[in-house]
C-alpha cells in the first residue's frame, strides 16, 4: 500500500477512534473533552501508529501536524483559497513523493568540494544528479569544472523550474531534465549522484549495476545501500551526512 494511502487511513482511524472515546466519555461520565484535547489526542495517536508501522519520519511529522493545522486554519478564518494555493504549491514541490517515496532533500553547500574532488583531473567526465532539486550542486560543479558535462534530473515541476531558470540566468552549461530518473539509461555517465531515501536505494543499486559501465562511480549522500559495502565513505563535515561511493 502506498505510504500516502496508509497515512490517510491512519488519520481517518485516529479521528474515528478519538471521536468515539469523546462520545463515550460524554455519555458514561458526563465529561465533554475540550476540542483541543481531542485534536492533540488524534494527532498523537496518528503519529504513534505511523511510527509503529515503521513509516519514514516525515510521515510522523505530517500525522502530528495535520489535525492542529486544520484547527488553526478554521479558528483564524483563513480563506479557503489560501489553502488551495498552499495545496498546489506543495503539490508542485512534493507530488512525485507519492510514487517514489523520496521527499525533497536539499543537500548542504559543504558537499560540493568533496564531490568536485572525485572528478578526474585533466579530462572531461559525464555527471548526473538524479533528484537534483533546486540545482545547487549541479550548477556549482558546472561552474567549478567547465570541462565536464553536468546534468540534473528532477521529477517535481517546481524545483525543476527553479533550477532551469537559474541555469539560464547564470548562463550555465548545466542541463536540467524534468523526468523520472528510472526512465533514463545511466550507461553514458561516469558519475551518478543521488540524494534520495532509504526506500529508493535497493532499486537504484540494481539499475546502476545493470546500466553503468565498468569504472563508473555511484555516489549517495547520507543514504547507504543496504547490504552493499561502499568503496568510499567521505566525511563531509561536522554533523553533516556521509558521502558514500561505489565503484561499478
Amino acid at each position: 500500500m502506498p505510504p500516502a494511502l496508509q497515512a490517510l487511513l491512519i488519520q481517518v482511524f485516529s479521528f474515528l477512534a478519538c471521536s468515539a472515546i469523546a462520545v463515550l466519555l460524554a455519555l458514561a461520565l458526563k465529561f465533554n473533552p475540550p476540542l483541543y484535547a481531542i485534536v492533540i489526542a488524534e494527532a498523537g495517536l496518528a503519529a504513534a501508529i505511523a511510527w509503529l508501522r515503521r513509516m519514514d519520519w516525515w510521515w510522523w511529522c505530517i500525522q502530528l501536524l495535520f489535525p492542529p493545522g486544520i484547527v488553526v486554519f478554521l479558528s483564524f478564518g483563513i480563506p479557503p483559497s489560501y489553502s488551495l494555493i498552499a495545496f498546489f504549491f506543495l503539490l508542485l514541490l512534493f507530488w512525485p513523493t507519492y510514487k517514489s517515496r523520496v521527499p525533497y532533500y536539499p543537500s548542504r553547500p559543504s558537499l560540493l568540494p568533496f564531490v568536485r574532488d572525485l572528478l578526474p583531473a585533466g579530462r572531461s567526465a559525464e555527471f548526473i544528479d538524479i533528484g537534483s532539486g533546486l540545482g545547487g550542486l549541479v550548477l556549482g560543479l558546472a561552474k567549478a569544472r567547465g570541462d565536464c558535462h553536468f546534468t540534473g534530473v528532477e521529477m517535481a515541476p517546481l524545483p525543476w523550474g527553479i533550477s532551469y531558470l537559474r541555469s539560464k540566468l547564470t548562463r550555465s552549461k548545466a542541463l536540467f531534465l524534468l523526468q523520472n530518473y528510472l526512465g533514463l539509461n545511466l550507461q553514458a555517465y561516469d558519475f551518478v549522484f543521488a540524494y534520495l531515501s532509504t526506500a529508493a536505494m535497493p532499486a537504484l543499486w540494481q539499475k546502476a549495476k545493470s546500466e553503468m559501465r565498468p569504472g563508473a562511480m555511484l555516489l549517495s549522500y547520507e543514504f547507504a545501500i543496504p547490504g552493499v559495502e561502499p568503496d568510499l565513505c567521505i566525511n563531509t563535515g561536522d554533523n553533516a551526512p556521509i558521502l558514500y561511493a561505489w565503484r561499478i
